[in-house]
């Protein structure tokens, strides 16, 4: 189906967005997303039509006059806005939309409907920046707090973009979180949580952070008592790395850990999409799909699952001549199925490298393995092997993955 385009668009440029999340609670079924709509302007004039590649919006503000200085709102010689705003679908193709003030100057990019009924989204740390800017002397620009990584949003549930935003619709978890290691000085915060994938498994949630040179890209839940934050308690609770993950800091691993993506097989079963580092020739030893077993109140990692996907070379050939070769790299959104047999089948799209230069904008694939549940080496598993399901298609990328029963 095609989402409304004059409602909701993405961004081209951003390969993390995108990210579905599927919530099966028969009869009713959600697919979960996060977009972008166009809002009010700061000097009253109607806004553009929302349409595809009409702006970077990913780099635009949330809020009309939210940074003053930002160049892309100012495209058109008028100062726009481009709400981040969380899309749902039902089983009957019903859309609605809550639009956020979050991630202004850059990318909401997943969200899920909770178990408690209250969507969580993550996203960019909006280039670091974790401030407030005041009104301006005409009362152009409000004061608007730009905000970062893990957002709780009360949804509003419209079923058009509506531009107005009603008081303590969402707010930031842990939202001074800096990492200090020794003999550094404390990451600024905001901008150690750039985050990008989301799940939740046994009433907790669990994110990733896996790009940017600051804070630590590892896999991140939110502590108890407020494992899942309300807009009441979410400046309160407060977010740590799961135990056994990667504690090191992101300028130190240098691209070696890059996780995107978790799904659960059960209480003591994780597995972790690894995106590489987007170098073709790629020597990351994590990229491709982890699987990481709890053991003692720690997460181990047991394997990585490679075989078929990493370093795979495919050609796509368009109406204007043959795309540049295209080189697998890793995995970024994961979905799965628990299956009968003691094992689990998971779902996948690919992160590229491509001769083109720009890695990630490239027609890429969904991929899928099943691996067996109880398997904790490498050489119990040697015959698995990733299979491709959808793509590549020339001038199609895919995104998120979500599975329905």
């Amino acid at each position: 189906m095609q989402v409304p385009t004059d409602q909701v668009v993405t961004s081209f440029s951003s390969k993390s967005e995108l990210g579905l999340h599927v919530l099966n609670n028969w009869p009713t079924v959600s697919v979960v997303f996060v977009g972008y709509a166009s809002g009010a302007t700061a000097n009253g004039l109607n806004p553009p039509a929302v349409g595809v590649g009409l702006l970077d919006v990913s780099n635009s503000d949330a809020v009309a006059g939210q940074d003053p200085t930002n160049p892309v709102t100012f495209a058109f010689g008028k100062n726009y806005a481009f709400r981040r705003t969380v899309v749902s679908v039902d089983e009957k193709a019903n859309i609605t939309y809550t639009p956020t003030d979050n991630y202004g100057g850059n990318n909401g990019r997943s969200a899920l409907l909770g178990s408690n009924g209250l969507y969580y989204t993550v996203g960019n740390a909006n280039n670091g920046n974790a401030a407030t800017f005041g009104s301006s002397s005409n009362g152009t620009f409000p004061d608007v707090t730009e905000t970062t990584g893990l957002e709780v949003v009360n949804p509003l549930g419209s079923s058009v973009v509506n531009t107005t935003i009603a008081s303590a619709t969402s707010a930031e978890v842990d939202p001074l979180l800096e990492f200090t290691f020794p003999g550094k000085k404390p990451d600024k915060p905001g901008k150690d949580d750039n985050y990008r994938g989301i799940t939740e498994f046994g009433g907790a949630l669990f994110f990733t952070k896996g790009s940017g040179s600051n804070g630590i890209d590892t896999v991140y839940t939110v502590a108890a008592p407020n494992s899942l934050p309300t807009l009441a308690n979410a400046a309160s609770s407060l977010i740590k790395v799961v135990p056994g993950f990667p504690t090191d800091s992101a300028k130190l691993t240098g691209g070696d850990f890059t996780p995107f993506a978790v799904f659960f097989a059960n209480p003591t079963t994780m597995y972790v999409s690894d995106e590489g580092s987007g170098d073709s020739l790629d020597t990351s030893s994590h990229a491709g799909l982890q699987k990481w077993v709890l053991s003692d109140g720690s997460w181990q990692l047991q394997y990585v699952l490679t075989k078929g996907l990493i370093g795979v070379v495919d050609n796509v050939t368009g109406s204007d001549g043959p795309w540049p070769a295209i080189t697998t790299v890793g995995l970024r959104n994961l979905t799965g199925r628990i299956n009968g047999d003691g094992t689990v089948t998971l779902w996948a799209t690919t992160s590229t490298s491509s001769a083109s230069g720009d890695n990630g904008a490239d027609p890429n694939k969904v991929v899928e393995i099943t691996d067996q549940i109880a398997a904790t080496q490498l050489s119990q598993v040697g015959n698995e092997s990733f299979i491709t399901v959808a793509g590549p298609v020339y001038r199609t990328v895919f995104r998120g993955v979500g599975f329905v029963e």
